[in-house]
């Protein structure tokens, strides 16, 4: 599963993380607004700008800090559905 995550961080403007379980990639520019407007905490620590590998470092540095609920899905906007843009690349309560 960790290989899906990596690859989708190619794409990917920006990670974000609620500091408890749920781990964002935001895949274009609406949803990195979004996460960047919703998530970012009070000294922006949880959304994350960068290389792929630096966003896929901090991807796995999240996954380890969070509970057992966690899990990290990919986002992009659809308008028409938007629980449709939301893609599971590792699932809630998955061994990784």
């Amino acid at each position: 599963m960790w290989d899906d995550v990596e690859n989708a961080t190619i794409g990917a403007l920006l990670v974000s993380w609620d500091s408890c379980h749920k781990i964002y990639l935001a895949m274009d520019p609406e949803q990195a607004a979004w996460y960047e407007m919703h998530y970012n905490g009070e000294n922006g620590e949880r959304c994350f700008r960068g290389t792929p590998p630096e966003m896929f470092e901090k991807l796995q540095e999240w996954w380890d800090e969070s509970c057992g609920l966690r899990f990290i899905s990919a986002v992009w906007t659809n308008n028409e559905n938007p629980n449709d843009g939301f893609i599971s690349l590792i699932p809630q309560g998955a061994e990784v």
